[in-house]
C-alpha cells in the first residue's frame, strides 16, 4: 500500500475542471512556498481557497510529479486578496474581475458572509440590480452547498465524488436530507455499505430503534441480496437477516417491514408457501414479465400449411438434413408464440437458429436478433447472417438522471417494429431486462429464446431461463445429440462429461484439450504466464490477443488480481513510448486489455461508420488505445466502439488479461487458458467448470490441481435463488 502524503496550502490556479464529475487539476501554493500539482475529484475548486490534501504521489510522463488526492479538507479564503481571486475565478455567475473588485473594496473580509446571508446589500453598488444581486447570491450558495456537502462526507472518509452523485439525486437539499437521514447514503445507486452509514448515523445521535434506521436496514438487505441473484426474500429470512445486521429483536424489524409494505416500497405476497418480500421494482418486473409472456403464449399464430415443404426447401438450399430435434424446433417456431431452444456445445443450436431465421424470412416476417452482451451479439451476427444488437441497444436504453434509473425508449407506447425476436445467451438475462424486452413486443410477436440451461445464471437478479423451462408453460426443445463433427472436439466431449458429473479426461493426447498438472498456486500462475507469453505464441502460432485466461476466483495466486498483475508485466511491459497512469493500487498502460466492472449508462461511444450510442456494461472488454498526455482521459476501444474515459472513471474498470468465469459468460475465445486451483466452496462447483470449458472455441489448456477439477465436476450444488417467475407461470392458468 502506497504511503499517504498530507499537503496544505492555497489554490494558486485551476488548470482543468470537469463540471459534471468534479475531476480537477490544480496548482497548490503550499505553506512552505512550493507549487504542487494536485489531481482528483475537487468540485468547484477555485483560486484563493485553502485546501488540506491527503493523497499519493505519482510520476506523470508529461507533467512530472503530482499528488493524486484521496481526501480533501477545504476552507474558504479569508484575506481580501484571496477573496478577490476566489470571486474572479467564476464561482459566482455574473461576477468578473471588475465587479469582484468593487464588491471586495466595499465589504472587505465580510464579502463571503454578505453573499451568503445578506445578498440584498450588493444592490447598494452601482450597476448591480436587485435581480443581479440575487443571481450572484444563488450561484454562490449553490457552490457553497456542494463544498459543505463534500466537507460533511470527508469527515467520514467518504469520497468527494459521492457529493456529485448526491447533488444529482437530491438537488440543493442534499446535505440537509443526508443529515436528517444518513441512511440515504446506502440507498440504490449511492453504494455506501450499511455498516458505514450506520456508524455515521449513530455518531450523529440517531436512535438505534429509529424508524429510519430500521427501514433502511430492511431495504438494504433486499438490495444486497438482489446482488446475490435473489428477486425476493422470504419474510422470515428477511427479518432474521435484518436482526443480525442491526443486532436487535425481531418485533421492531417486523414493524419497520410492515411500514415499508404499507408505503409500497416493499411488496409482500404469498408465493409457493412463503411470504415473499420484494423491492417494488423487482416485483413489478416479475409480475409484468409473467403477464406479458402469458399474452404472447395465448396469441394465435398464423401457420402456413406448407411448413413441412418450406423446411425441406431450406434443407436443400443449405445442403443439410436436420436431425429430428432440430426439425422439431424449426416446425415449432412456425406454430408457437414463444419457443425455447436449449442445448450444450456441438448439439446444433446455431444450425437450428439459422433454419428458424430462414423459415421466418420465407414467412415474410420482420426479424430482430439480440443478445445480452456486445460480444454475444457480434457472434450471433456472424453465425446467423443477420445483424444482431445488444438487448439494451435494441430497446433504446437511456439513463434518467432525475430518477437515477435505466429507462427504455421501446415500450408499450413505442414497441419494436418486429414480427419475430430471437434472443441468444438467454441464461445471462435477468428478470428486469427480460421484463423490459417483453414490454417492447407488439401483441402476436413471435419470441425465440436460445441458450444453454446448464451455464451459470445471470449476474443480475432472477433465474429467468431456467424458470421458463421448468415452468413447462413454454414449448421447449432440448438438443441433446452431439454431432459427429463436434464429437471430434475433446473440448466438447469433456464439457458434456462434466455436465453429467464425470471429470474431464486429463490426458495430453487430445487435439484441442490439454492439462498441465500444477498443485502449487504460484507455480500454476507462473505456468499460465509462460503459456501466454511464449509457449502458445511461439510454438503454436497463437496471437496473444486470441488467448484469454480464466479462473474461478479473484483471490489467491491464481486469482484475477494476481494473474492480471503478472500478465500485464509479461505481455505489456513498461516502455518509453507507452503512457501509463496509476489509479490507487492499479496501473493502467496504453495497450492494456481492460474490462468494465459495472454498468455505466452515461458513457458515449462511437463507431467508424458514424453510429453513436451510450452505455458500456459490466463484463464488456476493451483495449486502452491512448492515454492523454495530461493524464485526464483515456481512449478505449470496445470491439469497434470507441469511448473516452475520464480518469475518475478508472474506478469502474479493471485489467482483463485474466477474467473470472462468471465475467466471461456469453463470450467465446479461440484459446482459453483455465487456472483451476482450489478456491471458495461456492466456486468449486460443476456449473463454473462447465461454463469455463465451453468458453473455448479451438483450444483449451487447463493448468491446475487435478483433484480440484474432479471435485468441481462432482459437485452439482447450485446456490438457491429466490425467484417467483416459475411459480407464477405454473399457476397462471389456475
Amino acid at each position: 500500500m502506497e504511503e499517504l502524503t498530507c499537503c496544505a496550502g492555497t489554490v494558486h490556479s485551476v488548470i482543468f475542471q470537469n463540471a459534471e464529475n468534479g475531476y480537477t487539476v490544480l496548482r497548490l501554493l503550499t505553506e512552505e512556498g512550493e507549487v504542487v500539482t494536485v489531481v482528483g475529484c475537487i468540485p468547484c475548486a477555485a483560486p484563493g481557497e485553502r485546501l488540506t490534501v491527503s493523497g499519493v504521489w505519482e510520476q506523470h510522463s508529461q507533467h512530472g510529479e503530482q499528488l493524486r488526492a484521496t481526501e480533501v479538507d477545504r476552507a474558504l479564503p479569508e484575506d481580501e486578496d484571496e477573496i478577490f481571486n476566489y470571486l474572479c475565478s467564476g464561482v459566482c455567475k455574473g461576477v468578473g474581475p471588475a465587479t469582484a473588485r468593487r464588491i471586495v473594496d466595499r465589504f472587505g473580509t465580510d464579502t463571503l458572509d454578505v453573499l451568503e446571508r445578506e445578498p440584498e446589500r450588493l444592490s447598494l453598488l452601482k450597476g448591480i440590480t436587485a435581480k443581479k444581486a440575487q443571481e450572484i447570491a444563488d450561484s454562490f450558495r449553490h457552490h457553497l452547498g456542494l463544498r459543505r456537502l463534500m466537507h460533511f462526507l470527508a469527515q467520514y472518509q467518504l469520497p468527494p465524488v459521492l457529493a456529485m452523485l448526491l447533488r444529482q439525486r437530491y438537488g440543493e437539499a442534499a446535505l440537509e436530507m443526508v443529515k436528517d437521514n444518513p441512511y440515504l447514503l446506502s440507498a440504490d445507486g449511492c453504494g455506501v455499505q450499511f455498516s458505514v452509514t450506520d456508524e455515521i448515523a449513530m455518531s450523529m445521535g440517531m436512535a438505534a430503534d429509529s424508524e429510519e434506521r430500521l427501514q433502511a436496514a430492511v431495504t438494504f438487505e433486499l438490495a444486497h441480496n438482489e446482488n446475490n441473484g435473489h428477486v425476493f426474500l422470504p419474510r422470515n429470512k428477511l427479518v432474521d437477516a435484518t436482526c443480525r445486521l442491526l443486532d436487535c429483536g425481531s418485533e421492531a424489524v417486523e414493524q419497520a417491514l410492515d411500514a415499508l409494505i404499507e408505503r409500497r416500497v416493499v411488496v409482500q405476497e404469498p408465493l409457493a408457501n412463503v411470504e415473499a418480500c420484494y423491492l417494488h421494482r423487482l416485483w413489478e418486473a416479475e409480475v409484468s414479465a409473467c403477464a406479458r409472456l402469458n399474452n404472447l403464449l395465448a396469441a394465435e399464430t398464423d401457420v402456413s400449411r406448407q411448413v413441412q415443404r418450406v423446411i425441406s426447401e431450406i434443407e436443400a438450399s443449405a445442403g443439410i438434413t436436420y436431425a429430428a430435434q432440430q426439425r422439431q424446433a424449426v416446425e415449432l417456431a412456425a406454430s408457437s408464440g414463444v419457443l425455447i431452444l436449449t442445448g450444450g456445445p456441438g448439439t446444433g443450436k446455431t444450425t437450428t437458429v439459422r433454419g428458424i431465421v430462414a423459415l421466418f424470412q420465407r414467412m415474410g416476417l420482420d426479424i430482430v436478433l439480440a443478445a445480452p452482451t456486445g460480444r454475444a451479439a457480434k457472434r450471433m451476427s456472424e453465425l446467423a447472417g443477420l445483424e444482431a444488437q445488444t438487448i439494451h441497444r435494441l430497446l433504446g436504453m437511456k439513463w434518467d438522471e432525475a430518477t437515477r434509473q435505466v429507462t427504455f425508449q421501446k415500450s408499450e407506447q413505442e414497441p419494436l417494429e418486429a414480427d419475430a425476436v430471437i434472443v441468444d445467451e438467454m441464461s445471462m438475462v435477468d428478470v428486469s431486462l427480460f421484463s423490459a424486452l417483453l414490454r417492447s413486443l407488439r401483441p402476436g410477436t413471435r419470441l425465440v429464446l436460445v441458450g444453454d440451461a446448464d451455464q451459470l445464471p445471470s449476474v443480475g437478479a432472477g433465474n429467468v431461463f431456467s424458470d421458463l423451462i421448468r415452468s413447462k408453460r413454454v414449448e421447449t426443445v432440448f438438443l441433446r445429440e452431439v454431432f459427429r463433427q463436434a464429437e471430434r472436439s475433446a473440448i466438447i466431449r469433456n464439457a458434456h462429461k462434466v455436465n453429467l458429473g464425470e471429470p474431464p479426461v486429463l490426458t495430453n493426447d487430445q487435439d484441442d484439450f490439454f492439462f498441465l498438472c500444477r498443485r502449487d498456486g504460484e507455480r500454476a500462475a507462473a505456468t499460465v504466464v509462460e503459456l501466454c507469453k511464449t509457449r502458445l505464441p511461439e510454438k503454436m502460432g497463437i496471437p496473444v490477443e486470441q488467448i484469454q485466461v480464466l479462473t474461478p476466483t479473484r483471490k489467491g495466486p491464481c486469482g484475477t488480481l494476481n494473474l492480471n498483475r503478472l500478465l500485464q508485466e509479461a505481455l505489456n511491459p513498461r516502455r518509453p513510448d507507452r503512457r501509463e497512469i496509476q489509479w490507487g493500487e492499479r496501473l493502467f498502460r496504453e495497450g492494456d486489455r481492460i474490462m468494465q466492472t459495472r454498468n455505466d449508462y452515461d458513457v458515449v461511444w462511437g463507431k467508424e461508420d458514424g453510429t453513436i450510442g451510450t452505455g458500456i456494461f459490466n463484463g464488456d472488454v476493451g483495449r486502452i488505445v491512448q492515454i492523454d498526455p495530461s493524464g485526464e482521459w483515456l481512449a478505449v476501444d470496445f470491439d469497434g466502439r470507441s469511448a473516452t474515459y475520464g480518469v475518475e472513471m478508472l474506478s469502474e474498470v479493471d485489467l482483463a488479461y485474466a477474467q473470472t468465469v462468471h465475467k466471461a459468460q456469453g463470450s467465446e475465445y479461440p484459446c482459453v487458458v483455465l487456472a483451476a486451483m482450489p478456491s471458495a466452496p461456492s466456486l468449486m462447483v460443476r456449473g463454473v467448470l462447465y461454463t469455463a470449458l465451453t468458453r473455448a472455441r479451438e483450444l483449451l489448456i487447463v493448468v491446475g490441481d487435478d483433484a480440484a477439477i474432479r471435485a468441481m465436476a462432482a459437485n452439482d450444488k447450485q446456490q438457491k435463488r429466490y425467484s417467483g417467475l416459475k411459480w407464477r407461470l405454473s399457476h397462471s392458468g389456475e
